[in-house]
């Protein structure tokens, strides 16, 4: 297993549109192990295919206390959404520092594939429903700040900017 480079906004990158994946090999099994490995050692509860610069519709979580419950996602969509939203802070490790207030869904079920390609579907509430959500628009090319306003959104691009030129 290998840690991978988490992309930072504003990176081009990060707004790519990811493509849905065909072949479950050992090659895809090892990308889904050093992508959870990733988003343990960043302390994340989710990571997109397309925050480490591979734009495929992949998906990694883990939303549970004791950070042992992986679920896999592959080509995953979302097939309902509840009609109740609620505002929550959100943040992404590929904002690293960034929190902010963003309205999702509630509940929502999901259709996905795990790393063997079995297909099921998820009802998630809660986190896992937020955290879903967050990462699907991720393969989608969208990062949350987007959801921000315009001066929050360049606000934080400039803070950003600023943290990778300090670092480099």
């Amino acid at each position: 297993m290998a840690l991978l480079n988490i992309l930072c906004y504003p990176d081009p990158r990060l707004h790519k549109v990811a493509t849905p994946i065909t072949v479950f090999d050992e090659k895809l099994r090892t990308l889904v192990a050093d992508m959870l490995e990733t988003m343990y050692e960043a302390q994340g509860v989710g990571l997109a295919a397309t925050q480490v610069n591979v734009h495929q519709r992949l998906v990694v979580m883990d939303t549970s206390e004791e950070r042992n419950q992986a679920t896999v996602l592959i080509n995953p969509e979302i097939t309902w959404y509840s009609e109740e939203r609620v505002k929550g802070e959100e943040g992404c490790l590929s904002v690293p520092g960034i929190y902010d207030g963003v309205e999702r869904a509630v509940h929502v079920k999901v259709k996905a594939a795990d790393e063997h390609g079995q297909v099921r579907e998820l009802e998630a509430e809660g986190l896992m429903a937020v955290c879903v959500q967050h990462e699907l628009d991720h393969l989608m090319g969208k990062v949350f700040v987007e959801y921000l306003s315009p001066l929050k959104r360049n606000r934080i691009k400039t803070k950003m900017l600023k943290a990778q030129k300090e670092d480099a």
